[in-house]
């Protein structure tokens, strides 16, 4: 007995050690070009480390000195950090808006089984192709449909509807607006394909009930698909939320990267690139970046917190 037990041993195989096997090369790729770039940007919100002409200045330690200059008011009499952060979230809270309101409409629409809409995988194939039009290509067609000599505006004054030429691209509202658009065209495909995929995952058995007790279509949203779909529209929300905050290419290529007019369409994000430009501010673009992973990772999880609550 002693020695069959012995062989047992002897022949039973570990396989734990084959899955952290598998599993090294992600931990190896992220701490290289993830890990240790983050904590390379906290390091140099540190220090003074900038380009000044052809000479380099730093890297001098300078503590907190970065983070004081951001919430330092300018010259015009404003904070830029507060001034853009208010821009990112309004650009983005202009698309999005009705980006979900469509987005649900849509999914609604296509999941009906009452419907029982034909060729869903046309429909999904048209409204995501917007999706794989690269954001800068997406922002120069815009450009030029509403610039001053674009079809947009020869257009309007071929029917008679402006005398001249009409500076889309330099008023607040229709500047703003474009960039809402934008971003409203090319996320609501995307969303609609995961509220569809979330809304299918609920068992229909559930909808049928309600529909023999005699509830309301208003009654079954609100009661049955919103409750149950609440997962993927937190995710869908807080990743859009991100990607919002996150915003550059559309108003950058839109605008020359300078967020006309009056800075009203620049973003965190092309406020954190004017230090990467010719300056080269290593010292106050970390500090600029850890500030926005900061508000990132407290907004994610306020709205987390207030979706998820029963």
């Amino acid at each position: 007995m002693v020695k069959i037990k012995k062989e047992n041993k002897k022949k039973s195989i570990s396989y734990a050690k084959w899955g952290y096997l598998f599993i090294l090369p992600f931990f190896v790729v992220y701490a290289i070009f993830t890990l240790y770039p983050q904590l390379l940007t906290i390091y140099n919100s540190f220090f003074e480390y900038y380009r000044d002409g052809l000479n380099v200045v730093g890297p001098n330690f300078v503590g907190l000195a970065n983070y004081k200059a951001l919430f330092t008011v300018n010259s015009s009499g404003y904070i830029p950090l507060f001034k853009f952060l208010g821009n990112t979230v309004w650009l983005w809270t202009i698309g999005a808006i009705p980006q979900f309101v469509i987005a649900m409409m849509l999914a609604l629409f296509f999941t009906s089984t009452r419907l029982n809409i034909k060729g869903q995988q046309f429909f999904k194939t048209v409204i995501y192709m917007p999706n794989l039009i690269m954001a800068s290509a997406f922002s120069m067609l815009f450009f030029a449909l509403f610039s001053q000599v674009g079809p947009v505006n020869q257009l309007l004054m071929s029917w008679g509807v402006l005398d001249k030429a009409f500076n889309f691209l330099g008023v607040r509202v229709t500047v703003q607006g474009l960039i809402g658009l934008m971003n409203f065209l090319m996320w609501f495909g995307n969303t609609t394909i995961l509220l569809m995929a979330g809304i299918q995952g609920i068992d229909e058995s559930l909808f049928e009930s309600a529909r023999l007790d005699g509830s309301s279509s208003t009654q079954v949203f609100f009661n049955i698909t919103m409750p149950l779909l609440m997962p993927i529209f937190i995710y869908v929300f807080i990743t859009s939320m991100i990607g919002g905050i996150q915003m550059f290419d559309v108003p950058q290529v839109l605008t020359n990267g300078i967020g006309t007019p009056n800075n009203t369409s620049m973003t965190l994000i092309m406020y954190l690139n004017t230090f990467l430009g010719v300056s080269k501010n290593y010292g106050m673009a970390g500090a600029v970046s850890v500030l926005l992973f900061i508000i990132t990772a407290v907004l994610s999880t306020a709205v987390f917190k207030t979706i998820n609550k029963k």
